[in-house]
């Protein structure tokens, strides 16, 4: 079993409402401004990209790389807590 980081246990635990991009696991000040400078700069907005992508989570880490330059661990991070997010909300 996979260990998740509290960042990614404190995302999944509540409705995302408002929240900053930032707070997605796997993305931090400099991919979050990386983000926001694109136009993702809620949560909510990552997460319509990641529905947008029909929740694939391969499709959604390549897409993240090349729009924020995000690593093999960051976007995998970042996928595994929209995923489990959509399991626990949608």
């Amino acid at each position: 079993m996979s260990s998740t980081s509290q960042k990614h246990r404190d995302f999944v635990a509540e409705p995302m409402g408002d929240k900053p991009v930032g707070t997605l696991a796997g993305i931090g000040d400099v991919l979050g401004r990386k983000l926001e400078e694109k136009g993702f700069d809620k949560a909510y907005v990552v997460l319509g990209q990641f529905l947008v992508l029909r929740k694939d989570e391969e499709l959604f880490r390549e897409w993240l790389k090349e729009t924020c330059g995000a690593n093999a661990k960051q976007s995998r991070d970042c996928s595994g807590c929209l995923r489990e997010w959509c399991d626990a909300f949608l």
